[in-house]
C-alpha cells in the first residue's frame, strides 16, 4: 500500500524537500515489474546521505538490474518523525513512498558509529523489529556494509548479515542468491546459509563469542564447518573496470557536498598510525586519466553542477594529478565550472596548480598537521615537516589566499603537554608567514581555522592497542591548548579555535572496538530517546551513562583501556588483508618515534598487494 505524505504534514516540518522525491535523475520503476526491492538506508539526515558517493554508487548498481529496484530512505529529522509517529505513517522509501517494512532488503550503510542509535529508530520507525532473531518470514533482511562494519559485533544481534569491502560486486551475487530463493519459498536461515561462504558476506548469528573470566573475548568461532573461519573483504581489482554511475541525482535543496566528486583512486600509499581509512582501503589502485575525464564530461552534462571535487584519502598522491587537474581546467573553466581539492598533503602543494583550479572561485584551503611537535608526527608517521606547513601557506598567502583551515588531534599516543601547546606555536607561525607577505600582494581578512578532534583507537590500525585519553585528561589538554593561543593577544585574533566533544569520542571508542555486549547499551540509550547523537543540539551524554550503568557495562573497558598484543580482538575473524603482524610491527615503531616510508618509495610486505588474486605493490 503506497502512503504519500499529505501537505500539511509536509509544511509543518524543517525542509520538506528531504521526504519528497521525484529529485532530477532519480530512477522510478513499476514496483509491480520487479522480483526484489532494496531499501538503500542512510542513518542521517537526507543532506548528508547523499552526499555520500558509495549510495550513488550502490543506487546505480542496483537499479540497473531489471529484476531490482533500489530506493533510497533517510532517517527523518525528529520534527517529521514526531508527525510520522503521531498519524502512524511507516517510515518510507522516497522513490516509491511505500512503506519500507514491505522490502525484500532493507540495508544500512555504517559510516560513523554515532548513528547507530539512528539505525533502532529507522528500523522501529518502519516496523521492523530490532533484533534479528524476532524477524520472521515476512519481515525483510536487514544488512549493512561500510567502513564500521569491519567491527560489526556491536550490531550483530540486529543485523542478518553485513558485507565486508567494496560493494559493487559482492552485492550483485547476493541478489543473484536472493531471486533464486524467493522462487523456492525457502527458510531465512536457508537464504543465509545460501550466502555465507560468498567472499565478503559475514553473519553473525552463525558465529560463538566465549569471553575470559576478565571480560576480555576468548574466541570468535563459526558454528559450523561450512562456514568460513575468517571473513575476507572484497575488492575491485581494477577501478575503470569498476562500476561508476554517468548521472546522478541532482537534490532540490542544498546538501553537504553539492558538487560532482570524481573518484580518483582507492587505498592509500601513506600508513598513518592512528587512520583506519588507511589500512582497509588497502591496496591503492587508481584510475586512468582518460577514464576521469570522461565521467566528468558526462556528470557535468547531467548536472549542471558548476563544482568538480576530485575525492581520495589523498589527492595529490594521484599519479596523473597534474596531467587531469589541467585536464579538467581545460575542459571546464569555460563553463565556469569549479575545481576543487581536498585532502592535499601539505608536503605536495602547488600553488600554480592551485590557482589554475580556483580561478573561477577561491576557496578557503585546508592542511591537516595532526600534531603540534615532529616528535608526534614521527610517531603517527604522518611524514610531514613544520617547514612543508609554512613554505606552503606562505605560497599560498603570496597568491592571494587569506583563509586556512588546519586540523589537529588531541590525545595521540605519547602525547605531552608540549606536543599540546605546539599546535599553537604552529597556528602563530602561520599568521607570521601572512604578515611576511608584502601588503600589496595580501588578501585581505586572514582567517585562521584551528580545530581539534579527539583521537579514537580503530580497529586494523597500529594503534587499535592503545588506550584513549580519559574525559578529564581530555578536557584538561582542550583548555590548556585554548589558553595557550590566547597568549600571544596580537596572533590569536586572527584565530578561531573549535573542538570536538569528548563525551562523543568516547562513545565512539566504545563502539569501535565493542563486542556484542555493547549492543546492549545502544538499544538501552536508543529507549531511552537518544538519536542524532552525532548532532551536538541533540546529544545527551546523561542518558548513554545511565544506559551503561543500567546493563552493567563500564564504558573505560573499551576505550580508555590499552590492549595487550596477545589480546583476541572482537574482530579478528574478519581478513582486510592487513596483517595483525604488520600492524604490531608498525605500533612498537610508533614508541621509538620511526617512520615508514609510503608504499611507492618501498614495500613493507603489509598482507594487502595480494588481496583478491590480485598483485598491485
Amino acid at each position: 500500500m503506497s502512503y504519500r505524505v499529505n501537505d500539511e504534514i509536509l509544511q509543518s516540518v524543517e525542509k520538506p524537500s528531504r521526504y519528497t522525491g521525484n529529485e532530477w535523475n532519480s530512477i522510478r520503476k513499476d514496483p509491480l515489474a520487479v522480483k526484489i526491492r532494496f531499501a538503500f538506508c542512510f542513518p542521517d539526515l537526507y543532506e548528508v546521505g547523499m552526499s555520500h558517493l558509495g549510495m550513488k554508487i550502490l543506487y546505480s548498481i542496483l537499479n540497473e538490474r531489471r529484476d531490482t529496484y533500489c530506493e533510497r530512505v533517510f532517517a527523518p529529522w525528529v520534527d517529521m518523525e514526531s508527525r510520522m509517529r503521531e498519524h502512524n505513517i511507516p517510515l518510507f522509501a522516497l522513490e516509491s513512498q511505500e512503506p519500507i517494512a514491505g522490502f525484500d532488503f532493507v540495508g544500512f550503510t555504517l559510516q560513523y558509529e554515532m548513528c547507530y542509535t539512528n539505525i533502532l529508530n529507522m528500523l522501529d520507525l518502519a516496523g521492523i523489529p530490532i533484533y534479528s532473531s524476532d524477524r520472521g518470514k515476512d519481515h525483510p533482511f536487514v544488512c549493512a556494509g561500510g567502513p564500521c562494519a569491519y567491527n560489526a559485533e556491536p550490531l550483530a544481534d540486529i543485523v542478518d548479515f553485513f558485507m565486508m569491502g567494496e560493494g559493487e560486486e559482492i552485492i550483485n551475487e547476493v541478489m543473484d542468491v536472493y531471486s533464486k530463493w524467493k522462487e523456492e519459498d525457502a527458510t531465512r536461515e536457508d537464504f543465509l546459509n545460501r550466502i555465507v561462504n560468498i567472499e565478503g558476506v559475514y553473519v553473525p548469528g552463525f558465529y560463538r563469542v566465549e569471553y575470559n573470566d576478565d571480560g576480555t573475548v576468548q574466541s570468535v568461532t563459526p558454528m559450523h564447518s561450512r562456514y568460513p573461519e575468517k571473513v575476507r573483504k572484497r575488492i575491485m581489482k581494477s577501478l575503470d573496470e569498476a562500476y561508476f554511475p554517468d548521472k546522478l541525482i541532482v537534490p532540490f535543496s542544498d546538501i553537504v557536498h553539492d558538487r560532482i566528486m570524481l573518484e580518483l583512486f582507492r587505498g592509500c600509499i601513506r600508513g598513518c598510525r592512528f587512520c583506519q581509512a588507511g589500512f582497509v582501503y588497502r591496496p591503492v589502485r587508481e584510475r586512468t586519466v582518460p577514464k576521469l575525464l570522461e565521467l566528468a564530461e558526462k556528470l557535468e552534462s547531467c548536472t549542471g553542477y558548476e563544482e568538480i571535487s576530485l575525492t581520495s584519502l589523498s589527492t595529490s598522491d594521484y599519479t596523473g594529478f597534474k596531467e587531469l587537474a589541467e585536464g579538467l581546467i581545460d575542459k571546464m573553466e569555460h563553463k565556469k565550472v569549479n575545481l576543487s581539492l581536498p585532502s592535499l598533503r601539505i608536503d605536495s602543494f602547488s600553488l600554480d596548480l592551485m590557482e589554475k583550479a580556483q580561478k573561477v572561485r577561491k576557496s578557503g584551503l585546508t592542511f591537516a598537521p595532526e600534531a603540534g611537535t615532529q616528535r608526534l608526527r614521527d610517531v603517527i608517521n604522518k611524514g610531514v615537516t613544520e617547514q612543508d606547513l609554512i613554505n606552503s601557506v606562505e605560497m599560498a598567502f603570496n597568491g592571494g589566499w587569506s583563509g586556512v583551515k588546519l586540523y589537529f588531534m588531541l590525545g595521540l599516543p605519547t602525547e605531552t603537554l608540549e606536543d599540546v601547546e605546539g599546535i599553537a606555536r604552529m597556528g602563530g607561525m602561520v599568521v607570521d608567514a601572512y604578515m611576511r607577505v608584502p601588503r600589496e600582494k595580501r588578501a585581505k581578512g586572514l582567517n585562521i581555522n584551528i580545530s581539534t578532534s579527539f583521537f579514537v583507537p580503530k580497529p586494523f590500525t597500529p594503534f587499535q592497542w592503545e588506550a584513549q585519553d580519559t574525559m578529564d585528561v581530555l578536557l584538561q589538554k582542550q583548555k590548556f591548548l585554548k589558553d595557550s593561543i590566547l597568549k600571544d593577544r596580537t596572533k590569536s585574533k586572527y584565530i578561531k579555535y573549535s573542538w570536538h566533544h569528548s563525551e562523543l569520542s568516547l562513545l565512539e571508542a566504545v563502539f569501535a572496538r565493542g563486542d556484542r555486549r555493547v549492543g546492549r547499551v545502544l538499544v538501552k540509550a536508543w529507549e531511552k530517546g537518544c538519536r542524532f547523537d552525532s548532532w551536538g543540539e541533540h546529544f545527551d551524554y546523561g542518558k548513554w551513562a545511565q544506559a551503561f550503568e543500567e546493563c552493567g557495562i563500564d564504558p573505560g573497558f573499551y576505550a580508555n583501556r590499552k590492549r595487550e598484543y596477545d589480546e583476541v580482538f572482537p574482530w579478528d575473524h574478519i581478513d582486510v588483508g592487513v596483517s595483525k603482524e604488520f600492524l604490531k610491527r608498525e605500533n612498537e615503531k610508533a614508541y621509538k618515534e620511526e617512520l615508514t616510508p609510503n608504499c611507492r618509495t618501498q614495500c613493507r610486505n603489509c598482507g594487502a598487494s595480494g588481496l583478491g588474486g590480485g598483485d598491485f605493490c
